[in-house]
């Protein structure tokens, strides 16, 4: 009896990427910010305000550089597929040479090369599309892509940050918030570690204990500054 082979392969690696990107800055960042705050002032209401328009100016700041990202990546392959047809067109020679060599590194004979070489000459549009995924490594990105990475980014950090601060919206004493807080990051920052390592297929307890230790880190630093600094 024939067993028919499924390939699984992960299908929404720029939309993991975007939410890894936002959510690991929107839960570090905010966080470390209410630290530090905790360490230098009494009320809540204060690190509130503050944390609000950081996580504000936070996920404008990471939605448009993912917007910028994603422009910078379309822009880039249409200058590069502009560039493939008009050498295609001027230097159809040089072209075909090049498609040799790239199929030889395939281990596909010359002889053959050659053949294949002059069967996909005669359809400009695959042979330029050869050359951009063969010889330049590029994919034809979505032009989508820019607005969507902005948006998720954006949105990532807004979820992200928000987690740190939900305790100070409840405990007007920001040193019993912070308490709570970072009980609660940590947990986020744990499970968000686990579940990234395991969607991009890395060991899933080093991951969490990774991202935890590096988001307590920022935390504890911001905290200790700003017990230093009110202490002078």
């Amino acid at each position: 009896m024939a067993h028919h082979h499924h390939e699984e392969h992960f299908q929404s690696p720029e939309f993991v990427k975007d939410i890894v990107i936002g959510m690991a800055d929107g839960l570090t960042v905010p966080f470390a910010l209410a630290a530090g705050l905790s360490g230098a002032v009494d009320s809540s209401t204060i690190i509130i305000t503050a944390g609000i328009a950081e996580i504000a100016a936070g996920s404008i700041a990471m939605g448009l550089g993912g917007y910028l990202a994603g422009r910078t990546e379309v822009d880039h392959y249409d200058s590069e597929l502009k560039r493939e047809y008009m050498e295609v067109d001027e230097f159809p020679e040089k072209e075909k040479a090049e498609v040799v060599e790239v199929l030889e590194t395939f281990g596909v004979s010359k002889e053959a090369s050659i053949g294949i070489v002059n069967e996909m000459s005669k359809d400009k549009d695959k042979w330029v599309k050869f050359m951009m995924r063969f010889e330049l490594g590029l994919e034809k990105p979505d032009a989508e892509r820019a607005r969507k990475s902005a948006f998720n980014i954006g949105a990532a950090y807004i979820v992200g940050g928000l987690v740190p601060l939900s305790p100070y919206f409840f405990i007007k004493n920001s040193q019993q918030a912070l308490q709570v807080s970072i009980g609660v990051t940590l947990i986020a920052l744990f499970v968000f570690g686990f579940l990234k390592a395991k969607a991009i297929g890395q060991p899933t307890l080093s991951g969490a204990i990774k991202t935890t230790f590096i988001g307590a880190l920022a935390a504890g630093v911001a905290y200790l500054l700003a017990r230093l600094i009110q202490g002078h």
